[in-house]
């Protein structure tokens, strides 16, 4: 198994152990430590990083002349990236993750855990460079291991979120898994703000700027 599955994985486990906790659970009504959602809301948001992931990978392959949009491509697509936290698009992924919280911390984590389940077979037959369709983007296809290192950058970053939110510490993935999603931050950082504002920041705090946030 490529290594980008077992990241995804070890992610997975961890989104779904965290969602099914007694403290989530707990605090389903609260705000979050994410503006705009409440613990329930951002714990829906979470798990639907794993529930989307088996939607792309059970989907008909695309055509074999369909265009395949690279990583970072699909990044710099993306209408959230870089918006405001009032934005449209924004408010409708929050809006969307409150009403999948309707259903209450044991169902979101149980559907959740189930399509994880569902993603170790489908992955058994996928290769990371395989085309899959983002079904939730009309037109939009990426490789296997593209796609997934959307959904684990989602899982490391909404995870360490939710576990803040509700005072738990957040949960250790495997070094490959943060190695991937830094490095993908990292880039998408670099081309936010430049490299010169990224190289002051990780190395001279004396002329580091204000902010290097990818979003």
């Amino acid at each position: 198994m490529a290594m980008i599955f077992d990241d995804f994985l070890a992610a997975a486990d961890s989104a779904v152990a965290l969602l099914a906790s007694d403290e989530v659970a707990a605090g389903w009504g609260r705000a979050s430590a994410c503006e705009g959602f409440t613990v329930g809301g951002l714990a829906a948001h979470l798990g639907w990083q794993v529930q989307s992931a088996r939607w792309a990978l059970e989907c008909p392959r695309p055509a074999a002349d369909a265009p395949v949009t690279g990583l970072l491509g699909h990044y710099a697509a993306v209408p959230w990236l870089g918006a405001g936290v009032d934005a449209p698009v924004n408010v409708g992924i929050r809006d969307s993750g409150e009403q999948r919280s309707q259903a209450g911390p044991a169902e979101v984590a149980r559907v959740t855990r189930e399509a994880r389940d569902e993603v170790v077979g489908l992955l058994a037959a996928a290769a990371p460079g395989e085309a899959v369709a983002m079904p939730w983007i009309e037109g939009r296809a990426m490789t296997a291991e593209d796609l997934l290192a959307t959904r684990l950058m989602e899982l490391l970053v909404h995870g360490d979120d939710l576990a803040v939110s509700v005072g738990v510490a957040t949960a250790a993935v495997t070094d490959s898994a943060y190695e991937r999603v830094n490095d993908l931050l990292v880039r998408l950082a670099a081309r936010r703000h430049g490299p010169v504002a990224l190289l002051r920041a990780l190395a001279r705090a004396e002329r580091a700027p204000e902010t290097v946030s990818a979003f």
